[in-house]
């Protein structure tokens, strides 16, 4: 098991990881022994193993030979199935919450940073493949690889296994795990979290600026600066412009002084899923 890349960052990581995938090209593309793993991860027989491969195939090791396909469409899918099992979970979980709640407590569970913590949890990456010159690429990079591989596996499990068994994986490793870290009580829309604040406070809405961009085409940083009114209230940086104003308002919030603070939003720590 590759417990290593939970313990380890940056270069080092990258170098083992690099070992790793260079060792999986001459291993078989789904040998006894990860079968029997899989079966146990999805707790079910597999009918048809190359619907998994394809699952576990990156667009950068389809050679049209060995890897006939990658994961994409798979993903897809399993994107779709995502979303409206997270929804229906969390419709039955919590009866008295509105839609608003509901829409927040869905995009926590299904958002990048969930699926590649799911992805940790399962240790998908013993099934991964991907081509050679993404093996010395970035840890973000591989996070994002294999947060698309646990959507990718759920398409897998949805067509092999059908949509119970699909429910299933997704109940126990995302939805119940989720729950028990209390996944459903954070609010990480900062912007969404800040303009609450302007319209409790009745002050003039958040305005952002992109004040800098840096950085090569393919790896892009962007700055961005937000005010209220004619005041700076602060600056955040990102990889994406999104990204960017999200740090910005969360630096602004934290700038709240404390006898505004009345004026946010606290989520209530009382939802108790049946």
């Amino acid at each position: 098991m590759l417990h290593f890349f939970l313990r380890n960052s940056g270069s080092s990581v990258i170098s083992l990881l690099s070992r790793y995938f260079d060792k999986r090209k001459f291993i078989k593309l789904l040998t006894k022994k990860n079968l029997k793993l899989l079966e146990e991860l999805i707790n079910t027989k597999v009918t048809h193993p190359k619907i998994f491969i394809e699952a576990f195939t990156h667009r950068s090791a389809v050679d049209h030979q060995k890897f006939k396909a990658s994961n994409e469409r798979l993903e897809f899918l399993g994107d779709a199935l995502l979303g409206f099992i997270i929804g229906e979970a969390l419709f039955n979980a919590f009866p008295l919450e509105d839609e608003g709640f509901l829409t927040k407590i869905r995009s926590n569970f299904v958002n990048k940073a969930a699926l590649y913590d799911c992805a940790k949890r399962i240790n998908l990456l013993q099934f991964i493949f991907v081509g050679a010159e993404l093996s010395s690429g970035s840890r973000n990079g591989f996070k994002t690889i294999l947060a698309d591989g646990v959507e990718a596996l759920i398409g897998a499990i949805y067509i092999d296994c059908g949509m119970e068994k699909t429910k299933q994986f997704i109940r126990e490793n995302i939805v119940e795990p989720n729950l028990k870290l209390g996944l459903h009580l954070v609010d990480e829309n900062f912007k969404s979290q800040l303009l609450e604040f302007t319209q409790a406070a009745r002050i003039d809405s958040p305005k952002y600026v992109i004040v800098a961009e840096s950085g090569p085409e393919h790896d892009r940083e962007f700055t961005v600066q937000i005010s209220i009114g004619d005041t700076v209230w602060g600056e955040g940086k990102g990889k994406s412009k999104k990204a960017a104003e999200q740090e910005a308002a969360k630096n602004a919030i934290h700038s709240i002084p404390p006898e505004n603070q009345k004026y946010l939003h606290k989520p209530e720590l009382n939802h108790s899923p049946p």
